[in-house]
């Protein structure tokens, strides 16, 4: 930690301040509301919303400095001696044989479907 309050830093604490009293009193106002006589509960709803609202950025900037710690680390942490790998042994793909004979009495039109599809697996085998 080079400087604790650099002007970055107290810009980024000021935001989400601001942030944060901004949407309390949202959620202050939108309890008036819910308490009128024409209130509702979407109202209650988001007198629970504006709170979160307000303390989402300060999650994004502990998630940011989060993320760059790890990157940080991950800088620094030695690169791991990479195992020599084991060879594969190769299996040449094995396509089923054609079917020639189709007993499907019942629906002529998928019986010559699956004569066509026969043919043309038959010619990709070449």
């Amino acid at each position: 930690m080079r400087g604790l309050l650099t002007p970055q830093r107290l810009l980024i604490a000021f935001a989400c301040l601001a942030a944060l009293v901004a949407c309390c009193g949202l959620a202050w106002w939108q309890w008036q509301r819910f308490e009128s006589a024409s209130g509702t509960f979407q109202n209650l709803g988001y007198v629970l919303q504006w709170p979160l609202f307000g303390l989402f950025p300060l999650f994004m900037v502990w998630r940011f400095r989060r993320l760059a710690r790890q990157n940080r680390d991950a800088d620094l942490a030695p690169e791991p001696v990479a195992a020599v790998p084991k060879p594969m042994a190769t299996v040449d793909a094995v396509k089923p044989a054609p079917v020639e004979h189709f007993d499907d009495e019942e629906d002529a039109e998928l019986a010559a479907y699956n004569r066509m599809l026969a043919n043309l697996n038959a010619r990709d085998g070449r």
